[in-house]
């Protein structure tokens, strides 16, 4: 059984980093491309950043957090890692972790099969 367990979240001030992880068991972690995604209070749940397990890793941002957001996968520790710099009151949101079993990176969330719990990000103003 495959399972997500994000860690990280917490309340920050605006202009704040934060740096979020995500631990994977079961499964091959290495041929998973992981994601994450995010839900703000009575929003949708919105595609954030994806990094493939093909491709050399390659690396894909919603356009709300280029530039301020970093991906990243460690295959010996199963873990995923999410660096939030300059984060503003509109990150504000529950962080989701998520695995598919696409060889390359997608926005869309039915086709990430794995998902975690989510962790809160809370950015204050």
């Amino acid at each position: 059984q495959v399972q997500l367990l994000e860690s990280g979240g917490g309340l920050v001030q605006a202009g704040g980093s934060l740096l979020l992880s995500c631990a994977v068991s079961g499964g091959t972690f290495r041929s998973y491309t992981m994601a994450w995604f995010r839900q703000a209070p009575g929003k949708e749940r919105d595609f954030v950043s994806a990094v493939s397990w093909k491709g050399g890793d390659s690396t894909y941002y919603a356009d709300s957090v280029k530039g301020r957001c970093t991906i990243s996968r460690d295959n010996a520790k199963n873990t995923v890692y999410l660096t939030m710099n300059s984060l503003k009151p509109e990150d504000t949101a529950v962080y989701y972790c998520a695995a598919s079993l696409r060889a390359t990176w997608t926005p869309q969330q039915h086709e990430y099969n794995y998902w975690g719990q989510g962790t809160q990000v809370t950015v204050s103003s």
